[in-house]
C-alpha cells in the first residue's frame, strides 16, 4: 500500500510540474480570472444584453493550426451547462472582440449550439438564490486546422471530439450570480 501511495504521489508531482511549464493564457478585458462578469455579458431575463465577453490569448505551442473556444457553468446546480461552443478559429487569431459571437466571428469560424438551445454564446442566467455561479471560459490550441462539428455537445464529449488534436488548453473562470 505504501509503495502504491508513494508511486501516486510521485506521478501527480511530475504531472504538477508540467503542467505550469506552459506559457499558453487566456485574459478577459472585460472581468479579471475569478472576478465578477458585467451584467451586459449575461443573458437577457438575468438583466443583460447577451453579448460574448472580449477575450484574448497568447503563449499558444508551435504547431497550433486552430482554436477552439468553450465556456461552462460546473456549478452543481447548473450541471455543467454549456453556455458556448465554437471550432475553427484560424491560428493567426488570438483575440474575440465584445459581442463577436453570432455577428463577427473570424471567418472559418464554426459556433455550435448551447444548452439554451440556439447557436453562439449564451450568457450566464443561473437561477435566482443559488449563490455565485462560476463561469470557465477555455481557448484550446489545435493541430488540425479543422474539425468537421456541428449540433450540440456536452463539455466533456466536446473535449473528448478535441482530445486527440488538443496541443494546450487555457482558461479563465468569472462568477455571476442573482
Amino acid at each position: 500500500m505504501k509503495f502504491l501511495l508513494s508511486l501516486l504521489l510521485g506521478v501527480f508531482m511530475v504531472s504538477g510540474a508540467f503542467a505550469g511549464d506552459s506559457s499558453f493564457r487566456l485574459w478577459s478585458l472585460a472581468f479579471p480570472e475569478g472576478g465578477r462578469i458585467p451584467v451586459k455579458y449575461v443573458m437577457p431575463g438575468a438583466g443583460g444584453k447577451n453579448l460574448s465577453p472580449p477575450l484574448k490569448w497568447d503563449g499558444e505551442p508551435d504547431g497550433t493550426r486552430s482554436f477552439a473556444i468553450s465556456c461552462y457553468d460546473p456549478h452543481p446546480v447548473a450541471r455543467n451547462w454549456v453556455h458556448w461552443l465554437a471550432v475553427n478559429i484560424p491560428a493567426t487569431v488570438h483575440s474575440l472582440p465584445e459581442g463577436a459571437s453570432g455577428k463577427s466571428m473570424p471567418k472559418g469560424a464554426v459556433e455550435l449550439v448551447n444548452f439554451f438551445g440556439f447557436v453562439g454564446y449564451g450568457g450566464p442566467m443561473p437561477p435566482p438564490g443559488t449563490g455565485d455561479h462560476p463561469y470557465v471560459f477555455t481557448v484550446y490550441a489545435l493541430k488540425v486546422e479543422r474539425l468537421d462539428l456541428s449540433g450540440r455537445f456536452s463539455i466533456k464529449d466536446f473535449e473528448k471530439k478535441l482530445a486527440p488534436h488538443l496541443l494546450d488548453k487555457a482558461s479563465i473562470t468569472g462568477y455571476f450570480g442573482r
